[in-house]
């Protein structure tokens, strides 16, 4: 089974990939880490990619599909795969559709107020690493080593808010495309962990 799972950022669609990879014994194919490892690798094709990323350019899709069809070639893809962070867009679902069957779009569906507020709400220490959210904070120390808590810049609200209007423009003819397939799955994803998976078992049945 070929599936794509979709969700805005901090939708848990990481977690709900790791655990969907688990049950069903496929590789997580993450775009990311996928042109992260042909870089490291040395690879024409990571090459290539470092080329356009050291331009400060976006690496082509065509690129992308090439480094995408030399890693669902591989032995542990034979049985299926799960593909996180392509495609981002019509465009791109268009070029993959070329590439390779997609049996199942899944789409974890979220309220992208509450994320943006959960987002904001995220308190990190600079000197552990430690995380939490404000509420569990009120003193804004570090519950592990006493330091100050800071919000990252990426977790400032008018950020996470840009960023997550970014992402449902993309995504919404996405959605409609594969619509229009039959193959999109929607999932609740403002449920507990383990409601969500449960729904995507459903899903995938």
């Amino acid at each position: 089974m070929n599936i794509i799972i979709m969700g805005a950022p901090g939708s848990g669609k990481g977690t709900q990939a790791a655990i969907i990879c688990k049950t069903h014994s496929i590789p997580h194919v993450s775009t990311g880490d996928l042109l992260r490892k042909n870089i490291a690798d040395g690879t024409e094709l990571g090459k290539q990619a470092k080329a356009y990323m050291n331009a400060g350019q976006l690496v082509p899709d065509e690129l992308v599909i090439a480094l995408l069809q030399n890693r669902i070639a591989e032995e542990d893809c034979k049985n299926g795969f799960l593909l996180d962070g392509f495609p981002r867009n019509k465009a791109q679902a268009e070029v993959l559709d070329k590439t390779v069957k997609i049996d199942i779009a899944l789409y974890l569906e979220t309220d992208l107020n509450k994320l943006a507020a959960r987002a904001a709400g995220r308190r990190v220490c600079p000197k552990c690493g430690y995380s939490t959210s404000a509420d569990k904070a009120p003193d804004g120390k570090c519950a592990e080593c006493g330091e100050n808590l800071i919000i990252r810049d990426d977790d400032k609200l008018e950020v996470v808010q840009n960023r997550l209007k970014v992402y449902a423009q993309n995504t919404a003819p996405l959605i409609d495309y594969y619509q229009a397939k039959g193959v999109l799955k929607t999932v609740d994803g403002m449920q507990t962990i383990e409601a969500v998976n449960a729904a995507i078992e459903e899903a995938l049945k």
